[in-house]
């Protein structure tokens, strides 16, 4: 089974600076490019009444100036990983993924 470290590592070296943040709190001031995520679901699977996988479901965004940001497209391409939305906000790229992890 994956692991959120494991998530965080993957970030920040498509990202290729630490500028990953998981859940950051408002005090925080981010750098930019960025990417941003927090657990949004857990899903398991059943077997005979018990757990016996599951998948943690992060929604992940990547902020950058750049509206056509090379990180979008690697984002991605990562396996089962989509995208949700865009939005600008405060002349900055917001792109919105869901991603199993």
């Amino acid at each position: 089974m994956a692991s959120r470290p494991n998530l965080q590592a993957l970030l920040e070296n498509i990202l290729g600076s630490r500028n990953v943040y998981y859940q950051p709190p408002e005090s925080v001031k981010l750098n930019y490019p960025a990417i941003v995520y927090s657990r949004s679901d857990i899903q398991n699977s059943f077997a005979d009444n018990n757990v016996y996988m599951q998948s943690h479901v992060y929604e992940l965004t990547v902020i950058d100036r750049d509206p056509d940001s090379n990180i979008v497209e690697l984002i991605s391409a990562l396996p089962i990983c989509r995208f949700e939305r865009h939005f600008e906000s405060d002349n900055l790229n917001h792109d919105v993924f869901i991603i199993h992890y």
